[in-house]
């Protein structure tokens, strides 16, 4: 039979309150979560995961401008002016 021992940390209030409400979001409470981070901790022999919320909107801007700028390489138009840009618009436009 395991026996359990009691480990006491300190932490930053505010972050021991952030920690907190994430737990809840993800349904489990704060010691449950360490609990889990250190069987993880033991059975991976190291860090093996990541468990965030995550807003896909917040992040989604920033994916759609890399996304841009490698098609952008991809097609050689990474280097183009404003006004060649604006040009080649005019031109795809007169072929409406």
């Amino acid at each position: 039979m395991n026996t359990t021992e009691q480990l006491t940390i300190s932490i930053d209030e505010g972050a021991k309150k952030k920690a907190e409400v994430i737990c809840r979001e993800i349904g489990m409470d704060l010691p449950s979560y360490m609990n889990l981070c250190i069987s993880r901790l033991i059975n991976e022999n190291g860090i093996p995961f990541s468990m965030k919320i995550e807003n896909p909107y917040l992040n989604r801007p920033f994916e759609l401008l890399r996304d841009a700028g490698r098609i952008a390489e991809r097609n050689g138009a990474a280097n183009m002016t404003l006004e060649e840009i604006n040009a080649e618009i005019a031109e795809a436009r007169k072929n409406l």
